[in-house]
């Protein structure tokens, strides 16, 4: 098949916009939306945006990576829906570290309808920290989602009873050490008030008090506005996503696989948490490891289960408009 446009669908750079601005609805560390992505007229390039990565809690970049997998994930899709298939080249330029990712070579293969319903499911995905019901998560949901982290090449490991205790023993700790941070809680403080930015993470996502659950969540350092409820989270499973390598590249696919598992879990209903304290120090991130017997390396904890019906989900977090994220120009200038 040719990359040429097919005369009955709109311009390849009409679907690369598309896509870049429908990536604003990935999820990232504290909301920081860190990625900008550029559209030529045969490529999409995806580059990191330094001056939003969270120096304190995630100097190496970890995160940063993560967060713009998801965005690269959720373009990918775009795309597929739009009925395009690119090459994905991941790193492609050494001298350029920022840039991510190339999307070139596109194919129209035609809409993919799963991909289509995916692209729905950005529109609605959403985090609630909020304790989960007592209902269980199926194991053929759990099958779907782990099936769809592997699909990126990224495993998830379910934890037991047992291992379950260890990484809440983990999470306390780790809540710990960052609480003795001056610079992290600076950070949190940063981003807990970004109100009207498009950034960040207001009050009305942030639990009004800590909610009952196995596993701490973080501690913002200033209430939210979002009430908690009685609930407990007995029911939840937790997960470790992992893999073989821990540079950049598989940083990126992490990220890609936490999409992909995500928006898998919100088509099935079920509500996922992504738990980075754990692997933001060191110490609990080798806890994390060894609780992988050495295998290989976390990228993210993560909690799973069903939301209590009788309690309205929690508002989406703000995003930044596409024209603070997507650079069209080069595809303006050779229109004019």
């Amino acid at each position: 098949m040719s990359h040429e446009t097919p005369a009955t669908d709109r311009p390849l750079t009409t679907a690369l916009a598309e896509a870049a601005g429908m990536a604003g609805h990935a999820p990232s560390v504290h909301n920081s939306q860190p990625w900008h992505w550029t559209v030529l007229p045969d490529a999409l390039e995806l580059r990191a945006v330094r001056p939003k990565q969270l120096v304190a809690q995630d100097p190496e970049g970890r995160l940063l990576a993560i967060s713009c997998g998801t965005a690269l994930h959720h373009a990918r899709l775009a795309l597929a829906a739009e009925g395009w298939t690119p090459v994905v080249e991941r790193l492609p330029d050494p001298a350029q570290p920022d840039l991510l990712a190339r999307l070139t070579g596109f194919q129209h293969t035609g809409a993919d309808p799963d991909a289509m319903h995916m692209v729905q499911c950005m529109q609605v995905r959403h985090t609630d920290r909020r304790p989960v019901s007592d209902e269980p998560v199926s194991t053929a949901a759990l099958g779907e989602i782990d099936r769809a982290a592997t699909r990126e090449g990224v495993n998830l490991q379910v934890l037991g009873d047992d291992q379950k205790i260890e990484l809440a023993g983990a999470a306390q700790h780790a809540a710990a050490v960052e609480a003795e941070d001056p610079q992290l809680r600076e950070e949190l403080a940063y981003w807990t008030s970004r109100a009207g930015t498009g950034m960040g993470l207001p009050p009305e996502v942030l639990p009004r008090e800590a909610p009952q659950t196995t596993v701490p969540a973080r501690d913002f350092g200033r209430p939210g506005t979002l009430p908690v409820g009685p609930g407990h989270d007995r029911a939840a499973v937790y997960a470790i996503l992992w893999g073989t390598e821990d540079e950049p590249d598989s940083w990126l696919r992490a990220g890609e696989a936490l999409s992909a598992a995500w928006l898998t879990a919100t088509r099935l209903g079920v509500s996922l948490v992504p738990l980075s304290g754990v692997v933001e120090v060191e110490g609990t991130r080798q806890t994390l490891r060894r609780m992988l017997s050495g295998l290989g390396h976390p990228y993210m904890a993560v909690r799973l289960g069903i939301t209590d019906a009788t309690h309205a989900g929690p508002p989406r977090t703000p995003r930044l408009e596409a024209a603070q994220t997507v650079d069209t120009s080069a595809v303006r200038g050779r229109q004019a």
